[in-house]
């Protein structure tokens, strides 16, 4: 809805761009009115700074600047003919053999084939085509008024066609550009949802599969124990409730990331996790029934955010995998820092994993393969199960 001084001045705008046009008509006919015998040279100057007056009509109203331009350019066709005609009859030429009104016909045809270009730049392919057709009869109609004999009218027949047809296809050709630079946009901001789409998955299986593998055991640990050892039960249910309140906190950290229309609206956000929050992850194992040993090597240094969250998820993913699925008492961690790469093993004694852990690989592949790293899975050769992890490092952190 329009605000109330909107109005008053969209009406001003649209009186100013009808008075340009209509003193452009208005001023071309004084100029042609004026020719005497010819309108050559530097005195079709005029003609041709007068067409100002007539861009803010075919910008904001391109298809009535063009009936109006077509209009004006075949009146001023005629009536430059016959100035001029007139004009050589007083100079004692009887009878004219061939004025030259040929030359403001010329202009106003160029003038006329550029609002075309840009209807065909602006505009539907159908509503160009009509446009151009109409324009272009009109040309041809006031050709034959300073055209004589069979000849030269043909020569200005195909000359005009071919100014129409040049000016139609470069308009067209703007517009297919910019509509096939608009799909690229497009396209490619799909892909970016998709992306982040995918994305938000992941983080959203990593959470909650971990929270609720842990859940489960724990779960399972209590209601075994709670009639005979009250006090394991009692821990159980103490694990259950840190593992949840931790998992809830951290959708709804998510949740308001999404909701988060613009800068400073909602909570401020945690910062992503890390191989520094490693021992959180050793601890819910442990309370779960299932040991982690990390084995560190290389130089610990600080590394880009993506790189940690990457291999924190990958390491949660798979510890996740030994509690729920290997049946393990216990697995090992092995992060190695080099120079150019972060390197991650995680090996277990169990029995390996079922299909339900697909995803979880998948997961773990698809995050590796965006930072350009490599991601192994399978069996070990000695039993049990081994994941592999090689991420490239970027050069600034060597």
């Amino acid at each position: 809805m329009k605000a109330p001084l909107d109005a008053p001045r969209s009406l001003l705008g649209e009186t100013l761009v009808w008075c340009s046009g209509i003193a452009y008509v208005l001023l071309l006919y004084i100029v042609v009115l004026n020719t005497g015998r010819e309108l050559t040279g530097m005195r079709l100057l005029p003609a041709a700074l007068l067409a100002v007056l007539l861009l803010p009509l075919v910008l904001r109203r391109t298809l009535p600047a063009l009936a109006l331009l077509s209009t004006v350019s075949f009146a001023a066709t005629v009536r430059a003919e016959s100035a001029m005609a007139a004009g050589q009859r007083v100079m004692g030429i009887v009878p004219p053999v061939q004025t030259q009104a040929w030359q403001i016909a010329s202009l106003q045809a160029v003038l006329t084939d550029l609002t075309v270009g840009w209807i065909a730049a602006t505009r539907s392919r159908r509503t160009a085509t009509v446009a151009a057709l109409v324009a272009l009869g009109v040309q041809i109609g006031g050709a034959g008024y300073h055209r004589e004999g069979s000849s030269p009218f043909l020569t200005a027949l195909v000359f005009l066609t071919l100014m129409m047809v040049t000016a139609w296809t470069v308009g067209r050709s703007v517009r297919e550009r910019r509509q096939y630079t608009a799909d690229l946009r497009a396209r490619a901001a799909e892909q970016a949802v998709v992306a982040e789409r995918l994305r938000i998955a992941r983080e959203l299986h990593d959470m909650v599969a971990h929270s609720i593998g842990v859940i489960a055991i724990q779960a399972g640990v209590g209601r075994r124990v709670i009639g005979t050892q009250p006090s394991e039960a009692r821990n159980a249910l103490a694990a259950i409730e840190d593992t949840s309140r931790d998992t809830l906190a951290g959708l709804r950290r998510m949740l308001g990331a999404l909701r988060q229309t613009a800068p400073g609206d909602g909570a401020p956000l945690d910062p992503a996790p890390g191989l520094a929050e490693l021992d959180v992850l050793v601890e819910r194992a442990q309370d779960a029934g299932v040991r982690v040993d990390i084995e560190w090597r290389g130089e610990r240094r600080s590394l880009p955010t993506d790189i940690e969250l990457s291999a924190y998820r990958i390491i949660q993913e798979a510890i996740t995998n030994v509690v729920r699925h290997s049946g393990a008492p216990a697995c090992r961690v092995a992060i190695e820092c080099r120079e150019d790469d972060l390197s991650i093993e995680i090996t277990d004694e169990g029995r390996g994993l079922p299909g339900a852990a697909g995803y979880g690989l998948t997961g773990m592949r698809e995050r590796a393969a965006l930072l350009h790293g490599e991601f192994t899975a399978g069996p070990r050769p000695e039993g049990g199960f081994r994941v592999a992890a090689r991420l490239p490092l970027p050069v600034a952190v060597t």
